[in-house]
């Protein structure tokens, strides 16, 4: 079966073997980061509704799940804000419900939890990643580029108050962008906004691939250690893959790439179109490849081009 809503598994470093859901259309955000590695937001928004019809994500999750596959998560992701996802709730429910061994996360940019709807509709899901990359408005609009009705102060109350009312686990990802949030009075900062919202565990993170904006630098080993320094206790590094070789999802994917690379240089959008795979779970097995030293990336005027080492 081909899956609109459903991607993967794929390999994430932070969750293990995840099954995407991407409920929301590509790039419609409530923010547009530099940084974000599917590009510029094309659909800035703050409305809620239900972009994709929430009977046929539950179909769609139905035939997937029923079959039993061995699974670190339920993950909504993708390529949007799922928290925009006005029936979000329905979807965690009928995970919970219905299939109850998996644990659902959802990985949010944390901007609409001042709304209440939103944080009672997360309520159910085991784990909850949201992000917080400044603690200062100046510093916000630069990085995040906010929708007009958001405020670096109502993100920070939003994101604290759903730690008073949530039971579950709250994973705070920091990501660093040298030269604009990670000076040591900024840090100082979001150090007090981390001590207000209170999470279970704070992840760095820096640039994999490429970010929206080709100026954003990924940020240096050392400049990751001094950050979290700076920053204070239970901090953790993002750190690179584990292996997956054992999984016949993940090795046939990245094989598909290969053997693709293997006729010619392409990027990430190009695969995607190729192989009819969502970008973000193409940038995944890219990192794989990457990180096992099968393939290079090589900056040109289109983009990033991926080609195999030849040895």
């Amino acid at each position: 079966m081909k899956y609109k809503y459903l991607f993967g598994p794929v390999p994430s470093r932070r969750l293990g073997v995840s099954l995407g859901i991407d409920i929301i259309p590509y790039k419609t955000c409530t923010l547009n980061c530099v940084y974000c590695e599917c590009g510029r937001t094309t659909r800035l928004t703050a409305t809620r509704k239900e972009y994709a019809p929430v009977k046929e994500v539950i179909y769609e999750l139905r035939e997937y799940l029923q079959k039993e596959p061995e699974l670190d998560y339920v993950t909504f992701s993708g390529s949007g804000e799922p928290t925009l996802h006005s029936k979000i709730d329905i979807i965690i429910h009928f995970i919970k419900e219905y299939f109850p061994r998996y644990n659902v996360a959802v990985l949010t940019n944390g901007t609409l939890f001042t709304e209440e709807e939103v944080r009672v509709a997360l309520r159910r899901a085991d784990l909850v990643i949201p992000s917080l990359d400044a603690a200062a408005e100046d510093v916000f609009k630069k990085l995040n580029r906010p929708h007009g009705s958001l405020s670096c102060e109502k993100v920070i109350s939003g994101l604290a108050q759903f730690r008073k009312e949530y039971p579950g686990e709250i994973r705070l990802e920091v990501f660093i962008v040298p030269g604009l949030n990670d000076g040591e009075e900024h840090i100082a900062m979001l150090r007090k906004a981390v001590q207000k919202i209170n999470p279970d565990r704070i992840q760095l993170n820096t640039l994999d691939r490429p970010g929206a904006e080709p100026w954003v630098r990924t940020a240096r080993d050392e400049e990751i250690q001094q950050f979290a320094k700076y920053l204070g206790d239970n901090v953790e590094i993002i750190g690179k893959f584990k292996p997956r070789n054992g999984i016949t999802s993940f090795s046939g994917k990245e094989q598909s790439i290969l053997l693709t690379l293997k006729r010619r240089p392409c990027t990430a959008e190009d695969l995607s179109y190729i192989l009819r795979l969502p970008l973000l779970e193409v940038n995944k097995y890219l990192q794989m490849l990457l990180e096992k030293g099968q393939i290079v990336g090589e900056q040109q005027k289109r983009g990033k081009f991926y080609k195999i080492i030849n040895r």
